[in-house]
């Protein structure tokens, strides 16, 4: 494979713009399902569109895209409804509704599949696709229908900006300025079953909750700030399609669903691995150099405590008790030489008035205020 094939290959450009594109919308509505502390939401809603995909081809008798998707958007609308009503009306928690409902209509939905598969309709191989995704499906028609709902998902967010981004934030408080969340809310959710339809042609439906969160939680790692999140998590998500269908097209015998969500979980892993404020790397770095600053303070402040109890610095006994001090190491006390709080000679050590200044704003701060 060449990278002239992505724009001479009918077949090929069509599904890296359509994966683009795909990627895009599900990092920028995943967004607000990640915030929302929504995750299992995508997982949830993704199986309950099963049965709506089989009950379409049941009634339809075709294999027609857009009447499946149709189906799918139905039956997902429904159980993301059901988890709403269960957790409003019964006592139990809204992970174990998003269980309950994944679970039920996820075996509903392999129960009419079973069934299907022994009609005598001629028609009805390759609906497991489904299941796993199949990108080599995607025509330039759904390529345009995912560009124009990413299209309508941009401006909806665009014109109800500041209502989302409170109601992410404090429910209470927009509500109090008559905001009505309960529309906010099924509006936003109903983007989200949106995204998640249009994606399990490519994708699947075991799969399809992987690409909604991936690029969201990456870009949750490099930034505090909505509006960098949401473009961080759509060039993620975008990027993530591009380079998996290019890494499938190279390879023979390897899907373009898993993938894509392999490439997104490894912008994850870079993520939580190297973003500056909350990479793990980037922690351990502080907490090492926290660990050092603060062992640098402990020892000074012993040593203050030492020239305290012996003001005159030059009696044997006194030298003795400060270079037998064994509450440092020989890096720290180098450290604190390049600080310029302590002096060292030899074997020899001895604090400098500086050092003695610091020492004493560090062991007693009130008297420094003070004075």
């Amino acid at each position: 494979m060449e990278l002239s094939d992505f724009f001479t290959d009918y077949t090929l450009r069509t599904i890296t713009l359509g994966t683009a594109v795909l990627g895009a919308i599900c990092g920028m509505l995943g967004s607000f399902a990640v915030l929302r502390k929504q995750s299992l939401l995508g997982d949830a809603i993704s199986h309950a569109a099963l049965p709506g995909i089989a009950l379409a081809f049941i009634f339809t008798g075709t294999k027609d895209s857009n009447f499946l998707l149709i189906g799918a958007l139905i039956s997902g609308l429904v159980g993301t409804f059901w988890i709403k009503g269960i957790v409003k009306r019964t006592r139990l928690k809204n992970d174990t509704a998003l269980g309950l409902i994944l679970s039920l209509f996820f075996g509903f939905g392999m129960l009419l599949l079973t069934f299907i598969q022994k009609m005598p309709n001629a028609n009805q191989a390759g609906l497991d696709k489904y299941l796993f995704g199949q990108a080599a499906t995607l025509v330039e028609k759904d390529v345009w229908v995912m560009a124009t709902i990413t299209g309508i998902s941009l401006i909806v967010l665009l014109l109800f900006w500041k209502e989302l981004k409170l109601l992410l934030f404090d429910p209470d408080y927009t509500k109090t300025l008559g905001f009505n969340t309960k529309f906010l809310d099924i509006l936003i959710t109903s983007f989200i079953v949106l995204a998640i339809v249009l994606g399990l042609q490519t994708v699947g439906v075991v799969l399809m909750s992987a690409m909604l969160l991936a690029p969201a939680a990456a870009a949750r790692q490099w930034t505090n700030n909505l509006g960098y999140m949401i473009i961080l998590a759509s060039g993620f998500g975008a990027f993530s399609g591009v380079f998996g269908t290019a890494i499938s097209a190279s390879q023979d015998n390897l899907s373009t669903g898993p993938v894509i969500v392999l490439v997104a979980a490894g912008f994850v892993l870079v993520s939580f691995i190297f973003s500056p404020g909350r990479g793990l790397l980037f922690r351990e770095i502080r907490f090492r150099r926290n660990r050092r600053e603060l062992h640098q303070r402990k020892t000074l402040t012993s040593m203050y405590r030492i020239v305290k109890e012996h003001e005159d610095i030059t009696r044997p006994h006194a030298i003795r008790i400060l270079n037998n001090f064994q509450g440092f190491t020989r890096k720290t006390l180098n450290k604190l030489e390049e600080k310029d709080f302590v002096r060292i000679e030899g074997n020899q050590w001895s604090m400098t008035q500086k050092g003695f200044d610091e020492a004493e704003s560090m062991y007693n701060p009130s008297d420094t205020e003070h004075d």
